[in-house]
């Protein structure tokens, strides 16, 4: 004897059907093989069907065949066995003579109590435009990036040139304190245009200090430090990350520091020294290092009064919201720069 099947209640049906077709928004109501029951006003108008012809239809058969994807039938059919719902399913509708659309589908069974038969409800979104003006502004954004680096490339280079200018200068003039005065200059603008060629890779993200440190320390050795197994310039930061503002800011401070370590702490001194940048956070807390090994503070207190390094480190100091602390190393000096 026949099992007899269990049939949907007429009303439930005639209610989904009338639900479904007067949607403004694309939606199929399928049955368990995938066959189409009805489908909307507003989804024959979208994808070009035929509302009069779409019933009793497999979702696969419509127009020229561009709804037969393997992946969209894959989870239907999983969708249809309760194994899966579908959420958010992206897909490219190819259509033959007709732009590609960008869809969003959305597919969830229906619950009739104690029915047996199984009914689908599929939502579609096109979102064409909105990809299409999402690639747009990212475009833009690329475009403006590669802009801002090649800007930041020629700065630098401009700011090098300039500071080969003021070194050149610097070996013809007679003047002692003439050439002291060129050489912090130069200094001062090589210092900028390092800073400029290590950001430039970072312009709009945020910046590890760790890395940016090490390559920033790296070029000043570099370029400023005639023997470097004689002189050792290391550092020591943890994984902290900061805005690109905030990175300028210590780069400067870490700049200005190194180059008056580099400058006063190892006068004519033959023995190997070491200066090393040091950096760990504590939430918005931190403490920034420059510590080296080299004669120490003056011990005649005119010799100690502030420079112009001192007084950008001071600015740069107060713009952070942090203090500057001098101490003696014993040996060497250290300045901390702290923000509690």
């Amino acid at each position: 004897m026949e099992k007899p099947v269990t049939r949907l209640p007429e009303h439930a049906d005639t209610m989904s059907i009338a639900l479904i077709s007067s949607s403004f928004s694309p939606l199929v109501l399928l049955n368990e093989d995938l066959t189409i029951i009805a489908a909307s006003k507003s989804f024959c108008l979208a994808f070009g069907v035929d509302c009069e012809d779409i019933a009793h239809k497999k979702l696969a058969d419509l127009g020229e065949g561009e709804w037969n994807v393997r992946q969209l039938d894959s989870l239907l059919r999983a969708t249809v066995a309760g194994n899966a719902a579908i959420d958010v399913y992206e897909m490219d509708l190819v259509r033959v003579g007709k732009k590609t659309l960008c869809l969003i589908i959305n597919a969830h069974t229906l619950d009739y109590f104690e029915a047996e038969s199984i009914r689908v409800v599929l939502a579609i979104t096109d979102v064409t435009s909105q990809r299409l003006a999402d690639k747009v502004r990212d475009d833009l954004v690329r475009e403006k990036q590669l802009l801002l680096h090649e800007i930041q490339h020629r700065v630098a280079n401009s700011l090098q040139i300039i500071a080969s200018v003021l070194l050149q200068s610097a070996r013809k003039v007679q003047s002692t304190e003439t050439r002291e005065h060129l050489r912090d200059a130069h200094n001062r603008v090589m210092s900028i245009a390092m800073l400029q060629k290590h950001l430039s890779s970072t312009a709009v993200d945020d910046v590890v200090l760790k890395n940016y440190f090490r390559d920033l320390c790296a070029s000043i050795g570099a370029s400023m430090i005639g023997d470097p197994e004689r002189l050792v310039l290391s550092t020591n930061v943890d994984d902290s990350v900061v805005d690109p503002d905030t990175s300028v800011s210590l780069g400067l401070v870490v700049t200005e520091l190194v180059i008056n370590a580099l400058k006063h702490a190892f006068p004519g001194r033959t023995q190997k020294g070491v200066i090393q940048v040091g950096y760990k956070s504590d939430g918005k807390a931190w403490t920034l290092v420059v510590a080296d090994d080299g004669v120490g503070m003056p011990e005649n207190a005119d010799d100690r009064k502030p420079g112009l390094g001192t007084g950008i480190v001071e600015a740069l100091a107060t713009q952070l919201g942090a203090v500057v602390i001098v101490t003696d190393g014993a040996p060497g000096t250290k300045v901390s720069v702290v923000r509690s």
